[in-house]
């Protein structure tokens, strides 16, 4: 049976349904609590890189450029990270990728579900 992922803000709330969480940002966000998010897994190091977040955020990156950016830490320094996730999360049928973004199209939680699911 193939394990599902799914993503969520954390600020949503946690449902039964939603197995296994993991949050996938770098920065702990403002206001929740590891037990309001009902946390099993803080992934902080397959998030996006600080410099990448900051180039995001403060210099108008496109987002494909963001995307192909991303795509290469998935695949270089963070590959080992990523692999360590996909192994803590394989047991479970459910994984939920918790992140803070507001867009739930352009984030990197999005491309990391891709990374995890190839």
């Amino acid at each position: 049976m193939r394990m599902e992922i799914r993503l969520k803000r954390v600020y949503d709330d946690p449902t039964p349904g939603d197995g296994f969480h993991a949050l996938v940002d770098r920065l702990w966000p403002r206001g929740p609590s590891k037990e309001r998010a009902a946390l099993d897994l803080w992934a902080e190091e397959v998030a996006r890189s600080t410099e990448l977040r900051k180039t995001l955020h403060h210099d108008d990156l496109s987002w494909s450029d963001f995307e192909a950016a991303y795509r290469a830490e998935l695949a270089g320094p963070t590959a080992g990270a990523v692999g360590a996730l996909r192994a803590k999360h394989a047991p479970h049928l459910a994984v939920t990728l918790l992140h803070a973004v507001h867009d739930d199209t352009h984030n990197h939680a999005v491309i990391l579900r891709e990374a995890l699911e190839a």
